[in-house]
């Protein structure tokens, strides 16, 4: 296996998981706005209706399933890095005192929010079942046959 393709490999796994894990997040805003609604009040101090929840969460569902998509990478890259960013910000509270149980699973956000910094710097290089790279592989091929058709013309 080539470095290129162990690279690829490891973002593709390193998007699903993290995919996985938003996904719970997202969801339960859908499925269980209440609980959501309680992590609202503690970490960000506001008091969203069920209905603001909910649209978050379908919003934060959109998001989630084009980044696992591998979809517009820049911009669903970027905002799970800043969702990540600033639910890990949120708990600095929790990340300061890390021995009073059970604030040490907080910490589990840290390198999670690595891993997604990693994943937005090297974007480019997760290509395996990535949209962007099978739309970027098809322009390539139809630009290739048209110079190809061009060339035969000649």
């Amino acid at each position: 296996m080539t470095e290129q393709t162990k690279i690829a490999v490891s973002l593709l796994v390193l998007r699903l998981a993290t995919a996985a894990f938003f996904l719970v997040w997202a969801l339960e805003k859908v499925v269980a706005p209440d609980l959501a609604q309680r992590v609202f009040e503690t970490f960000y101090l506001t008091a969203p209706t069920t209905g603001q929840v909910i649209a978050i969460g379908v919003v934060q569902l959109a998001i989630v399933l084009a980044f696992l998509a591998g979809w517009l990478r820049f911009w669903t890259y970027g905002a799970v890095l800043v969702m990540h960013a600033v639910s890990t910000l949120s708990t600095y509270e929790q990340l300061l005192n890390p021995y009073q149980p059970p604030n040490h699973l907080f910490w589990a956000s840290v390198p999670l929010l690595a891993a997604i910094l990693l994943l937005f710097v090297l974007r480019a290089d997760d290509r395996l079942l990535s949209v962007d790279s099978m739309i970027a592989a098809r322009r390539i091929a139809q630009r290739d046959d048209a110079a190809h058709a061009e060339t035969e013309r000649t």
